[in-house]
């Protein structure tokens, strides 16, 4: 591969889309600074507009606890407290969609986008749907190139997770606080934390080690009121509803120790190798093909065992493999991942609402809305999943419609194809060309090269 390609590959692969400059700047930076400044963004910083326009989404800081009291303060109407669950529900989707068009942190933003999707939560209740922003900003995006183990505790324990899978309700039976709805062991989430979360499908465990697993996690709930939570963001562990005797979990024995044995459960579950082989699956399956080679999978999950779970060690090890390397345009992109490119070779200097709900509407007529899948496996990221005709009729129909509603003046296809580079091909190239001069900028837009990264 010449050196343009390479850039343009790695651009595809490490950001949602190639933006306007971005060649110039990883040409001048070169490959390996590029990639280093990805896996630790610390010191990248972020677009004034950006952060102008993040700082205006005044529902997006809130916690758990804020969020709740926001939408049933004194004297709200039932109409106004709806109001207010669908300004939460807006700003937490403009914020993914603002930070994924603009924001220099660009691999940080594909892994923001992979690790919800590993912990998906579906908003198909209100507490979910009132939370989950909350959920990407606090558990997920601050440990998204962190360390496994740190992000797995933050999903634990955040009060979204724990009414999605149903761990709220999970409580010993006998114990003083286990009456009503909170009167039995509810494996959900100890079966799911497992089965997708960690250790795979395959991962070795019985059904003897869900029980024990939900067990150890009886107890763990939510904070009805501010001062019940531990620290004011809705977690709180119930002593009165959790299981008190000795566990047996997956060849070990943790003993009683309250809160302290779900710490201790996930200790095992992050640094066994079964989620070493499962989490570098998916990642390698995410990043360079739909049916990963066995060799591959195997060398990324060493690297995970050896560095404890290190996530931008295990992406640097899988960045480096000549099956990366090789795999240009091997990857079909989900519609969330094609309207994010295609938003980011146009472009705009800044993005009104209107226009942001635009993109979340494009998302939900394609099948992918953001924050819409009921299923706790997420949305599959394989090309059989998306490529159908009527799936193509609907991302070249958004794609022009998007282009039409860009605020002018509008990129033209000399400009698209300047971003884009060696992204799209020479036969594209020639078809785009000799298309009528007011289609060629949503040829390029809606043409077979972008579908794939």
């Amino acid at each position: 591969m010449n050196s343009d390609r390479a850039t343009t590959h790695l651009l595809n692969r490490l950001s949602l889309g190639i933006r306007p400059g971005d060649l110039q700047r990883l040409q001048q930076t070169g490959p390996s600074a590029y990639l280093q400044a990805q896996l630790y963004p610390a010191g990248l910083a972020e677009p004034p507009q950006l952060t102008q326009a993040l700082g205006r989404l005044t529902t997006v800081k809130m916690s758990p606890i804020e969020r709740s009291e926001y939408i049933s303060a004194d004297n709200l109407s039932e109409e106004a407290s709806q109001q207010r669950l669908q300004q939460i529900d807006r700003e937490t989707v403009y914020a993914r969609l603002l930070r994924a068009i603009y924001s220099p942190k660009a691999l940080q933003e594909v892994m923001v986008n992979f690790w919800f999707n590993h912990f998906n939560l579906f908003a198909d209740m209100t507490r979910v749907r009132l939370w989950l922003g909350d959920y990407e900003e606090t558990a997920i995006r601050p440990h998204a190139l962190g360390n496994f183990r740190d992000l797995l505790g933050a999903t634990a324990n955040h009060p979204a997770m724990l009414v999605y899978l149903d761990n709220w309700r999970n409580a010993a039976p006998g114990r003083p606080g286990s009456r009503g709805r909170f009167s039995g062991l509810n494996e959900n989430y100890a079966r799911e934390l497992m089965e997708l979360h960690t250790l795979g499908v395959n991962g070795g465990y019985t059904q003897a080690d869900v029980v024990a697993l939900a067990r150890i996690f009886t107890g763990w709930t939510i904070a009805e009121q501010r001062q019940q939570s531990r620290d004011g963001r809705g977690f709180q562990f119930r002593q009165d509803r959790h299981d008190t005797g000795t566990k047996q979990f997956l060849g070990q024995t943790i003993a009683a120790s309250g809160k302290d044995e779900g710490e201790r459960a996930l200790d095992i579950l992050a640094s066994h190798r079964s989620t070493a082989w499962h989490i570098s699956y998916k990642l390698v399956q995410y990043f360079v093909a739909d049916r990963p080679r066995e060799r591959l999978v195997k060398r990324v999950a060493r690297r995970f065992h050896q560095s404890d779970g290190h996530i931008p060690t295990v992406l640097q090890a899988l960045f480096e493999s000549d099956d990366f390397q090789t795999s240009e345009g091997a990857k079909f992109r989900t519609p969330y991942e094609y309207l994010m490119a295609v938003m980011r070779a146009m472009s705009p200097e800044q993005l009104p609402n209107d226009e942001l709900h635009a993109v979340a509407g494009q998302l939900d007529e394609m099948g992918m809305k953001l924050y819409g899948n009921p299923s706790p496996d997420g949305y599959a990221n394989i090309r059989s999943a998306w490529l159908n005709p009527d799936a193509m009729m609907r991302r070249i129909s958004g794609a022009i419609a998007l282009h039409l509603r860009h605020p002018a003046p509008h990129p033209t296809a000399d400009q698209l194809l300047a971003t884009l580079g060696p992204s799209i091909s020479d036969t594209t190239h020639q078809a785009i060309r000799r298309g009528p001069a007011d289609r060629q900028a949503p040829m390029v837009l809606g043409s077979p090269d972008m579908m794939y990264r």
